[in-house]
């Protein structure tokens, strides 16, 4: 694609980075066949060519509108099309390019500036998010209903192993899943300790910085990312982890791209970069000790069970990790069953859902509907988001895949 961009723009990292892009697509239209927003309204301003062109305007200096603000909004990033692309457009970077001008040159206001400077403040800080859950489960039954919904029930983490192994690796808590969910950091703690390597979370390190990131506060991403590197840096220079573990498929995709992030921070650049290479979602990791994780689960493996995974888009469009998890899941003796569309986003992706309720419940019905399809009567996903998402919509328990190996492994209860 031609373009001539702005000078404001065309001599900066980010115009650089954003002609690249711009120049590789062809404007083909397939991504537009992935597209869940595409999908559902059937607006070319809402699929990935045509958010493409609205940026385009933006960087060769075209005025922009609140119209041109929500056809971004409503992206869900779920990169569904940078896999269907054949010229290996980067969307996602030049979405995150475009929105922070747009939202520079068309402030919000009213509620709409309320609600996402709350979340930025809020969710990221994950002592204040744990009591606000907290207090949340105990008046759960007064809450409007779109705040029922995300108040999850808590389960019982059960014991996290203490470090034995001489092969260690790190974990993140990250923000919401130590209120939502701890059992999923612990239950990956027992099974990589049943294969001999001790898990542990380092103190000071937090969000990964996707929320803050993604609602336009780039800088406050950036942050988090520096936190996250000096908690865990003095571990990695001393070489006594071999990997950074990702319980979340989200987190995952963020810690990925620090290297990305920081390229131009001199302090932090190199780091961000070994950090980046370090980082495995916790299916690359087991997926690595296969043979020995088979050699232990052949020995627990009971009455074959259905099981409906939920492959998150951060899992295989953002990390490109397919058909890994469902392989682990049948070594366990589950039978994973098929899922229509299992490209296509459940709707939660990150704050989207208390930011296009309409939109993402509609991707979440149609999510459901496809998962129930093979009557399971389980439902595992990759991230914690997906998984409050979906649970919130259907009585068919949701769990994250690695507490079903551990319950297989350790006779942990799902």
């Amino acid at each position: 694609m031609q373009t001539q961009l702005a000078d404001f723009i065309k001599d900066t990292p980010e115009g650089r980075e954003a002609e690249a892009i711009l120049r590789s697509c062809v404007h083909c239209g397939f991504c537009t066949a992935t597209c869940p927003t595409y999908q559902l309204l059937g607006d070319e301003l809402d699929g990935p060519r045509g958010r493409i062109y609205l940026i385009k305007q933006l960087l060769e200096g075209h005025d922009v509108t609140e119209k041109t603000r929500l056809h971004l909004d409503r992206c869900l990033t779920c990169r569904s099309c940078e896999t269907t692309c054949p010229s290996g457009v980067h969307y996602s970077r030049l979405a995150d390019i475009g929105r922070q001008l747009v939202e520079e040159r068309v402030p919000r206001t009213g509620v709409d500036r309320v609600k996402r400077w709350a979340l930025r403040e809020f969710v990221p800080r994950a002592g204040l998010f744990g009591a606000a859950m907290k207090a949340g489960r105990a008046v759960r039954t007064l809450l409007p209903a779109a705040l029922q919904e995300k108040v999850a029930e808590l389960r019982p983490a059960g014991p996290w192993p203490a470090p034995r192994h001489a092969r260690r690796m790190i974990a993140l808590a990250g923000c919401a899943q130590p209120a939502m969910a701890p059992s999923i950091n612990a239950a990956t703690a027992r099974v990589l300790d049943t294969l001999g390597v001790s898990l542990v979370e380092m103190p000071g390190a937090g969000c990964c910085g996707a929320v803050r990131y993604h609602l336009n506060d780039q800088e406050g991403g950036r942050d988090d990312a520096r936190r996250n590197i000096d908690a865990w840096w003095p571990a990695v220079e001393r070489g006594e982890v071999e990997a950074i573990v990702m319980t979340a498929s989200g987190c995952g995709v963020q810690v990925r791209d620090y290297a990305h992030l920081l390229a131009q921070d001199a302090a932090y650049a190199d780091k961000a970069a070994r950090i980046a290479s370090m980082t495995r979602d916790v299916a690359e990791v087991l997926a690595a000790e296969s043979d020995r994780l088979r050699g232990l689960l052949e020995r627990r493996r009971g009455e074959p069970e259905p099981v409906a995974f939920h492959s998150p888009c951060t899992l295989q469009h953002g990390q490109q990790i397919r058909g890994v998890v469902e392989n682990l899941l049948a070594a366990a003796g589950y039978s994973p069953t098929p899922v229509r569309d299992a490209h296509l986003c459940c709707g939660s992706a990150g704050t989207y859902s208390l930011l296009q309720p309409e939109l993402s419940h509609r991707l979440r019905d149609n999510k459901l509907a496809a998962l129930g399809e093979g009557s399971a009567p389980l439902i595992a996903s990759a991230n914690i988001g997906c998984i409050g998402h979906l649970q919130a919509g259907t009585t068919t328990p949701v769990r994250h895949w690695i507490e079903l190996i551990d319950s297989r492994l350790n006779g942990t209860v799902l």
